[in-house]
């Protein structure tokens, strides 16, 4: 935590600690939330409610499907600059209705639950995703360029952790509880953590805010487009995030459904993934430091792409060994392509049109992250009547092999350019090598 001990004696901490220091406190309840309600139980519930696998593939790609509106995130800051506001109020309320969205099927006849948790997920992710680009933007002025990659290490080790806790003891609660009662205890353990995390969201900064330089709507969008770099970077990570959703989001689904395997041994996976992101988000946030985040951003593609063809090792390979190295794997290679795609965005785009660089970025991942889970849920319906190995290891493997060409071929190409630059702010055209 040297990051925040450094100031003069006898000195406050400067504003950017003090936020910093917020993120860090704000984080944590939030990673427990996403770990209860996005993480390897959403997948058991969904069972639970009578979901099919193309349902879950729906549920799955809702977070991703929603970051297609944060172009009207992009519109709305440019007229309400006060962004700690906005993004307490439409997260916030992201929190509130995810909470909602679990706990509606348990007031409705079963044949309505699937349903219900669909349309109020819908729109719970509605809210994260316009509230995200003031929280990125805000964030990106929180924290300064130049420790930037280390400080987003070290906040996301220090979340992850307690993220592995919550994979822990829930995955026991859950198989030593009837199905009804463990999750009522997840959810109104889930209640309180959106109570808290709401509370931290007023303890961060509010610094002024530097509006796009551009004139008109249409301006303002058509800059992120006009940037060959950006452009080449954003339209390669769409590609590759549809290929990933095929297979990786259904890790879950193939342990509980496929494989039969309880909640102790789903937890023990998935903690061991978040243990090895937590490794992964130190490691690469400490190399930020020193190489850009577009080249470590390729070094991340073979180690995703190994993790889903790693799933081929079952047809030689005791199970659990194979689980274990799998989700090492995906932890180290997620861990670090969600972490450096947020710091290429944030780090390598010019301030003052930030906000539209986060729209336009997400917005087009986002629809490519929620075709890949689609196409995925329906591939294993598909292949409900197949022989089994299909199911278990052979989509992944497929998935995994394409992975691992597209990196060799596309993004080398366009991820390792050293002729590509991205304007800084001293002139317009002004460009500078990344190395």
């Amino acid at each position: 935590m040297e990051l925040f001990r450094r100031r003069r004696r006898g000195r406050k901490p400067s504003s950017y600690r003090r936020g910093m220091l917020a993120a860090i406190l704000e984080g944590i309840p939030s990673i427990l939330l996403f770990q209860l309600l996005g993480g390897p139980f959403v997948t058991g519930y969904l069972l639970y409610l009578g979901a099919s696998s193309f349902q879950v593939g729906i549920v799955l790609a809702i977070p991703s499907l929603a970051n297609t509106l944060q172009i009207i995130g992009a519109l709305l800051i440019q007229r309400y600059s006060n962004r700690k506001l906005l993004f307490t109020m439409l997260c916030g309320a992201h929190r509130i209705l995810w909470v909602l969205a679990g706990v509606a099927p348990l007031l409705l006849p079963k044949e309505y639950g699937v349903g219900a948790y669909i349309v109020v997920c819908m729109l719970a992710f509605v809210g994260q995703a316009i509230g995200a680009v003031f929280w990125t933007s805000l964030i990106a002025d929180m924290v300064p360029a130049q420790v930037r990659g280390r400080y987003f290490g070290i906040r996301n080790t220090i979340l992850w952790a307690g993220g592995c806790i919550a994979i822990l003891v829930f995955g026991q609660l859950l198989d030593r509880l009837p199905e009804p009662q463990g999750f009522h205890v997840l959810y109104a353990v889930a209640a309180v953590c959106v109570v808290i995390d709401i509370f931290f969201f007023f303890q961060y900064p509010n610094h002024p805010f530097e509006k796009s330089e551009q004139s008109g709507t249409r301006a303002m969008l058509a800059v992120p487009f006009r940037n060959k770099a950006f452009l080449k970077s954003m339209l390669f990570i769409a590609l590759w995030l549809f290929l990933q959703g095929i297979s990786v989001p259904f890790f879950n689904y193939v342990m509980l459904n496929i494989m039969q395997l309880g909640y102790k041994w789903i937890a023990i996976a998935t903690m061991t993934q978040n243990v090895a992101m937590m490794f992964g988000y130190y490691m690469w946030g400490n190399l930020n430091a020193r190489y850009s985040s577009r080249k470590l951003l390729f070094w991340t593609l073979p180690v995703i792409a190994a993790s889903c063809m790693g799933w081929g090792l079952l047809s030689a390979l005791p199970a659990i060994g194979v689980l274990l190295l799998v989700h090492i794997l995906v932890g180290v290679g997620t861990g670090g392509f969600n972490q450096l795609m947020f710091n290429f965005v944030v780090g390598d785009t010019p301030k003052a049109e930030r906000p539209v660089f986060i729209a336009v970025f997400y917005a087009l991942t986002g629809m490519a992250g929620f075709l890949g889970p689609l196409l995925g849920g329906a591939l294993y319906r598909f292949t409900a009547g197949m022989p089994q190995w299909v199911s278990l290891f052979g989509i992944s493997l497929a998935v995994g092999t394409m992975l691992l060409i597209v990196a060799a071929v596309i993004g080398s190409a366009v991820l390792l350019d050293r002729k590509l630059g991205f304007p800084r702010k001293r002139g317009a055209t002004e460009w500078r090598r990344e190395g």
